[in-house]
């Protein structure tokens, strides 16, 4: 009976993770109107691997256990978070922010289901998958508004992939747990990532994350909504399933939603209030089952 308080505490950091994700719009809208999107998921990227590299480096053993990441997984899953962001954010221009969304977050799980299938040749219980399905339909009822005109097919695809990409992050990094502590997976990943994101910064203008009022808040993106939301995350995976905390991370929208009707007077219309109550009922079903396995 030791092993709830373990579950528990990676329950609560993968959604302290999504609630961090889930304040990036809002940041974002903070910024510049000059800024360019794919900087700022570079910078994001960045500042991030900064952070987490400081979480690293402060501690000895995280120190010492970066010889012992596996080369492979390492270079797929920083290549994963590189890709995510450039794919993410072109596809919430090609196809709208909420259907953008909706497939990035709402495919990972999927992504995830279909990985276990094809390569483990295992499906999830019927509880967990149920609870996948609410979680799933709840973010899009969260995120989407309804209005589907002028979306671009290649965003939906870009979109997807961002998902895959996601998905592959959170798998690559369950598959080290056993190597290395979370702080150093995360730290070497993002740092790579970084160095694969770098080309951004030569292509797009960045001369506008300069600005007084644009800095404040691009190291809130990155240090906190980026850097200790990934810290967060990376350890959950160390004590759940890959599947659970994608699923948890579709929380993000609801901490989005939260704080569009905090901050930008949103209304809270019927469909988004199901989709609050079939996310939390997905979430509870989720993490109960995962629960019941580690008893």
């Amino acid at each position: 009976m030791s092993r709830p308080a373990p579950h528990i505490l990676a329950v609560l950091a993968a959604l302290a993770a999504a609630m961090l994700w889930g304040t990036t719009g809002t940041l974002q809208s903070l910024l510049p109107a000059a800024r360019e999107p794919l900087v700022v998921g570079a910078l994001r990227v960045t500042l991030g691997a900064a952070a987490l590299m400081a979480f690293a480096l402060a501690r000895p053993a995280a120190r010492r256990a970066f010889g012992r990441l596996p080369l492979g997984p390492l270079l797929f899953a920083a290549m994963a978070v590189a890709a995510y962001n450039m794919l993410f954010f072109a596809a919430i221009l090609m196809a709208g922010v909420g259907i953008g969304t909706a497939i990035t977050i709402g495919s990972a799980p999927l992504w995830v289901a279909a990985y276990e299938l094809l390569r483990l040749r295992r499906l999830p219980p019927p509880r967990k998958a149920l609870g996948q399905a609410l979680a799933i339909t709840g973010a899009a009822f969260l995120v989407v508004s309804g209005r589907a005109e002028g979306v671009s097919a290649f965003g939906l695809i870009l979109a997807a992939g961002a998902g895959l990409c996601y998905a592959t992050y959170s798998l690559a990094s369950s598959s080290m747990s056993a190597r290395a502590p979370s702080a150093t997976i995360a730290s070497a990943i993002f740092s790579l990532a970084a160095l694969f994101s770098l080309p951004v910064f030569v292509i797009f203008p960045a001369s506008w994350a300069f600005a007084p009022e644009a800095l404040p808040w691009l190291l809130v993106l990155g240090f906190v909504s980026t850097g200790l939301a990934y810290a967060l995350y990376t350890w959950s995976l160390t004590r759940l399933a890959p599947g659970t905390a994608v699923t948890l991370a579709l929380a993000e929208p609801l901490t989005a939603w939260l704080l569009a009707l905090a901050i930008v007077d949103e209304s809270a219309t019927p469909l988004k209030l199901a989709g609050a109550a079939l996310l939390l009922l997905g979430l509870y079903l989720v993490t109960k089952r995962e629960r019941a396995e580690s008893l």
